[in-house]
């Protein structure tokens, strides 16, 4: 990794800044927000009405002057003004009083695979307007690796996915450094599109914007595997109309559509493998893959990964909050990094 072990073990805080939730983590209090990354303004006076949970419930019924946004796209801070005044709201007045009598406050940082400069700049801008004197960013990558307990500071193979809101990286890990990675620009959004399209184009519905994920439409049940419910009622505005109206949905025909997107995935960890050295690939027929981050709970994902590859598929105990638990055990020193034995002369 990037940063060194010693360096992390100064910071105070860590942060998750996700597409989807923000989580903070909290040298000696553990994980002390886990929000979604959503704020409602007002426009006419620039007040900040609600953020996290409360302003995603907004999400699609607020008049004209009320506008909710969503300051990190795709792991990137896109808004850094709007991030700092979301991040101070949900840590509290009493918290941040604690973290401002740090002499030097240290924090740590996730950013996805491969950010660019500027995303790497918007990140550190971001917690610096928090107070942090020095911010230490860490591969998401590696923080999830840690976060779900692969043994990453060995020489044997880890192969890591993670299936976030905007995109989903697979990375093979070896010696605490990322062998080689892809970074897909599918995730769970990119699913909930595909079932409104559907949607849209073989029903003629479009769906409220709360009701678009998939688990709480036509994929409650057991999901995308064929043991499904056959059919689901789905309520949504007819598009011709605008009338409210209902209809049976071929839950056979959703599971296609979810497909697609799902075949992006697929050949980029194809593509994984292929650059990875064959002494690691045969490390990872026996360990497989082990799936983190809110996507990665989608019933029946994880078998059509072990169809499509033919290696064992895991899912992590907790693996939407792998990342922020991983650079919270970095912060704690529970973390050692591997000691080599000195050659005997």
């Amino acid at each position: 990794m990037t940063v060194s072990l010693e360096q992390l073990r100064r910071c105070h805080v860590a942060v998750d800044l996700g597409a989807a939730r923000t989580r903070v983590y909290v040298k000696g209090a553990g994980l002390v927000v886990d929000e979604p990354s959503v704020a409602a303004v007002n426009t006419r006076t620039g007040a900040l009405i609600a953020v996290g949970t409360f302003a995603e419930r907004m999400t699609g019924r607020t008049p004209d002057y009320i506008r909710v946004v969503r300051p990190v796209s795709g792991g990137t801070v896109v808004d850094i003004e709007m991030a700092q005044r979301m991040l101070r709201h949900l840590l509290g007045e009493k918290l941040r009083r604690a973290l401002r009598r740090k002499p030097r406050l240290r924090a740590a940082c996730c950013t996805p695979h491969d950010a660019d400069p500027l995303a790497q700049r918007a990140a550190v801008e971001t917690m610096v307007g928090l107070g942090a004197r020095r911010v230490e960013l860490v591969d998401t990558l590696i923080a999830a690796a840690v976060g779900c307990g692969l043994p990453v500071e060995q020489p044997t193979a880890t192969m890591i996915m993670v299936c976030g809101a905007a995109a989903t990286q697979v990375a093979v890990l070896s010696l605490g450094s990322i062998v080689t990675a892809q970074r897909i620009p599918v995730g769970g959004e990119a699913i909930d599109h595909a079932v409104v399209q559907h949607l849209r184009h073989a029903h003629e519905l479009m769906l409220p914007t709360q009701a678009v994920r998939p688990l709480q439409l036509a994929l409650h049940g057991n999901g995308i595997t064929p043991e499904g419910p056959a059919s689901t009622l789905i309520h949504g505005r007819d598009v011709a109309t605008g009338l409210a109206r209902s209809v049976h949905v071929d839950t056979a025909a959703v599971r296609n559509a979810i497909h697609t997107p799902l075949t992006a995935v697929l050949d980029g960890i194809g593509r994984v493998l292929r650059d990875c050295p064959p002494d690691l690939v045969a490390d990872l027929t026996d360990r497989g893959i082990m799936m983190v981050g809110g996507s990665a709970l989608l019933p029946g994902l994880d078998q059509m990964l072990r169809d499509s590859t033919g290696m064992p598929v895991a899912i992590a105990e907790r693996p939407d909050v792998c990342a922020v638990l991983g650079l919270g055990a970095m912060l704690e020193g529970k973390i050692a990094p591997m000691v080599l034995n000195p050659l005997a002369e």
